[in-house]
């Protein structure tokens, strides 16, 4: 549990808490009147809806607490994007349904993917639900509760393709140092297995002017970084400039007093190009780090995902990509298990990753998806052979991992201080090349005092499978 007590919103200083339970749900606790839970689920760009849902809600009076049994309103922002996740907003709703049968609860509502996906079943299977909105719609949280509290049944679902209002002054829910700035919506690739156009719509870009002031609202708050998220980062600007301007949008955030790292994920490597990866080299507040997720190594795996590169390709532009920025930390997911995946496919991918030595990378086990291309293919594979070819790469990437940590043995980083390790004189730190909740820490271990946000430089003393060890360079800290 971290806490932030600095955000100040309409006069009033509230106290933010993010609570992660064990079953990775965040709660999040806010000051006074109506009392309203809020359930966020999934991934960071469903996190900003929630934060601009929650910004909307507060400036109109709702307190928001992490207790249900308190709760007179509850939201659960839902995500389905595979099938763990999908199971995990079902029970959520359920087990928030309860407290609407048998507690204080008066309002139950039901956002984001699940609820565009699947609007009817909800409303048929859990009479306890009094509104559904779709993912373009959360921009009608504050209609749908007056509603339901009116004893009205609500749904809203907006053009797929409609990008939402900013709806004010999001309330931050990330410990108030580091922030997502989501700069586009929806996708155009259409992978086979992947069900995200469905249920996002076409790729739009957020207009330059209106991330770039909300990137100046976000480090007035204290932001000191800026995580750029969209399903798809790096093509940014095409369909509202005529061209890719992620390279001319970080030049712009990178002027905002305050900000002193920038981080990109999500970068479809056949869409990294040069104005890019020049931007990076010049810009000091840019990260050396990118998150590429490429799924596999197998041509033929690849053709039958959709994907649009090939192994060579790949190759070629991982090893651009470190060349041009020798620094640079590369993050990618792997996708094991996929329709029609042979042994063979197997054992490649296990050589790429090998030849590869990616710094950071995940693995999922193919997840069939209705609806989707993949989920109809024939040859699918039993869940316990996905599983042991994940185990595997995981195994592989771990001894990779340990080996890059051990190189840096000896090297000083600047640091950004997550908080401190309880009853240790120690801090949990991340540095240039550890995005928040996907990458690991570095244990920082030092008799100063540190606060969170705070920046360090750090002399590596030591690694771990996916974790360093450091302490402070000459009690430097700023």
């Amino acid at each position: 549990m971290s806490e932030n007590c600095t955000d100040k919103f309409s006069g009033t200083f509230f106290c933010i808490q993010n609570i992660v339970r064990a079953d990775g749900n965040i709660r999040l606790s806010i000051g006074e009147f109506m009392k309203l839970l809020f359930v966020s689920l999934g991934c960071d760009k469903n996190l900003v809806d929630s934060e601009e849902m929650l910004g909307l809600l507060t400036a109109n009076g709702f307190e928001i607490v992490d207790d249900e049994t308190l709760a007179e309103v509850i939201v659960v922002n839902t995500c389905c994007f595979i099938n763990d996740a999908k199971e995990e907003s079902v029970n959520t709703i359920l087990e928030m349904a309860e407290y609407k049968k048998e507690g204080t609860c008066k309002v139950l509502i039901v956002t984001g993917c699940m609820a565009q996906r699947y609007k009817n079943e909800i409303i048929e299977e859990v009479p306890e639900v009094d509104a559904v909105l779709g993912t373009t719609s959360y921009g009608d949280i504050l209609k749908a509760i007056n509603e339901a509290m009116d004893g009205k049944h609500f749904q809203e679902f907006k053009d797929i393709d409609y990008l939402p209002e900013k709806l004010g002054k999001r309330v931050l829910t990330t410990g108030g140092h580091f922030g997502y700035l989501k700069i586009a919506e929806g996708c155009d690739k259409h992978c086979t297995y992947c069900i995200i156009p469905k249920l996002r719509g076409k790729f739009r870009s957020v207009p330059m002017e209106r991330l770039v002031a909300q990137a100046q609202e976000m480090a007035e708050e204290g932001v000191k970084e800026l995580i750029l998220v969209a399903q798809e980062t790096t093509v940014y600007g095409t369909d509202i400039y005529g061209k890719k301007s992620l390279h001319i949008l970080l030049k712009e955030l990178c002027k905002i007093k305050g900000i002193r790292w920038i981080r990109v994920l999500y970068c479809y490597p056949e869409e990294i190009y040069d104005e890019l990866i020049q931007t990076m080299k010049e810009e000091k507040k840019i990260c050396h780090y990118l998150d590429l997720p490429i799924q596999h190594a197998s041509d033929r795996i690849l053709k039958r995902m959709g994907r649009r590169t090939t192994q060579a390709e790949l190759v070629a532009i991982v090893n651009k990509l470190r060349q041009e920025i020798p620094d640079i930390v590369l993050r990618t997911t792997l996708i094991t298990g996929f329709p029609g995946e042979t042994q063979e496919d197997h054992e490649e991918l296990m050589g790429f990753v090998d030849e590869m030595e990616f710094d950071r990378l995940g693995v999922f086990t193919y997840s069939p998806e209705e609806d989707t291309p993949a989920a109809d293919m024939p040859d699918q594979i039993p869940e316990e052979v996905k599983e042991e070819r994940r185990d595997e790469i995981m195994e592989l990437q771990q001894e990779i991992s340990y080996d890059k940590g051990t190189d840096r043995i000896g090297q000083e980083l600047m640091v950004m201080i997550e908080g401190k390790v309880a009853d240790e004189s120690a801090y949990i730190g991340r540095t240039y090349g550890d995005a928040p909740k996907v990458d690991g820490y570095i244990f920082v271990q030092t008799g100063e005092l540190l606060m969170t946000g705070d920046f360090a430089k750090v002399r590596v003393t030591g690694a771990l499978e996916y974790d360093l060890i450091g302490e402070l360079a000459d009690e430097y800290t700023e």
